[in-house]
């Protein structure tokens, strides 16, 4: 029974529980229940049929805790939630779980987007430094020509003095990988047709066509949303106009870049990749991707990984103490900007 002097709000965590394992160390779920009422080991896996403790706590929920595994929060499973306010989401996307149902009901949302933004700016700069570098072409040449040094000359044309890279798409990741760049002597372009060329002077780069991005670019970085008029944006005709050498660095989704197009320029190793992300996702076991010299391929850990996690656990609790404040969020979902972003 709630003491009659406790204003806390009540909270229910909503994600797979091997999820809420890895986000919140003790001492985080101790901030957690200082903030509001909630049992931190019950998790709402189901929240389509639930089970009878967890259908007490969505009925009294003014908050839901969300993260990777919720289930969408449909009419039906809102109605089951009649006193909630508020869903704070400890990670990037909410187009999966949050409705139309949602914004019907007036419920506010807050996204972890900018917490998780930020390990996806870092491996990309890394991969946009490291193939600058040559970074694994000289690893290969350095393991099968042990001892000997005749392959040096072969990297004349590698480093990161005045290269010029393209960034498709001035998202919130993008934005990030163009301040974290600023300090390098590097030229940036930008590809965005919501940014003008104001907006890009005053994010420090300049504004041209795709098709010019990817003729001038030695590393092309993606960074646009998975919409239905991004399907392909890279297609033969954007990976044509690329020269020899270019590098294609893909953190976005897979489906913003033509992989049947793609993948004859890889085999021929006119172009090289780097691509935490493919469509289908994995890659076929025959595919090619696995085996290419000149392809960096990793399974979708550019986002939050590991100890990272705890950042955006960190970004929900904030939001949550700001909602137990009254405050606006610091990161609100707005329905009039979802359909331009991730």
């Amino acid at each position: 029974m709630q003491d009659a002097t406790d204003n806390r709000p009540a909270a229910l965590l909503a994600m797979t529980p091997a999820v809420a394992d890895e986000l919140f160390t003790a001492d985080r779920l101790d901030r957690l229940t200082r903030l509001v009422r909630t049992d931190p080991r019950l998790i709402a896996g189901d929240l389509t049929a639930p089970e009878p403790a967890v259908a007490a706590a969505l009925a009294e929920a003014e908050v839901l805790l969300t993260c990777w595994g919720v289930q969408p929060l449909t009419e039906s499973v809102l109605a089951a939630a009649p006193r909630l306010r508020a869903v704070v989401h400890a990670a990037g996307s909410v187009k999966s779980h949050i409705t139309d149902a949602c914004w019907e009901r007036g419920i506010t949302v807050s996204s972890a987007a900018g917490a998780n933004a930020l390990p996806v700016a870092e491996y990309t700069l890394a991969a946009i430094l490291f193939a600058g570098k040559r970074v694994l072409d000289s690893a290969r040449q350095y393991r099968e020509r042990r001892g000997s040094r005749d392959w040096h000359g072969a990297l004349s044309d590698a480093g990161n003095y005045g290269r010029t890279v393209g960034i498709v798409g001035a998202s919130r990741i993008g934005r990030r990988v163009i301040d974290l760049l600023r300090p390098f002597d590097l030229r940036v372009l930008l590809y965005d047709p919501y940014v003008d060329a104001a907006g890009a002077a005053a994010l420090g780069v300049t504004s041209v066509p795709l098709d010019e991005l990817c003729a001038r670019s030695s590393v092309v970085s993606v960074h646009a949303p998975q919409l239905p008029a991004t399907r392909s944006l890279i297609g033969a005709a954007q990976l044509a106009a690329m020269a020899d050498g270019t590098t294609l660095v893909n953190t976005a989704r897979g489906s913003l870049i033509d992989e049947d197009a793609l993948l004859p320029e890889l085999v021929s190793g006119r172009l090289h990749a780097v691509l935490d992300v493919t469509d289908p996702e994995p890659p076929a076991a025959d595919s090619p991707l696995y085996d290419l010299p000149n392809v960096l391929l990793t399974p979708h850990v550019a986002g939050s990984l590991g100890n990272e996690t705890h950042r955006m656990a960190d970004h929900a609790l904030d939001e949550i103490e700001r909602f137990t404040r009254g405050e606006p969020f610091a990161e609100p979902v707005l329905p009039s900007a979802l359909h331009l972003s991730a």
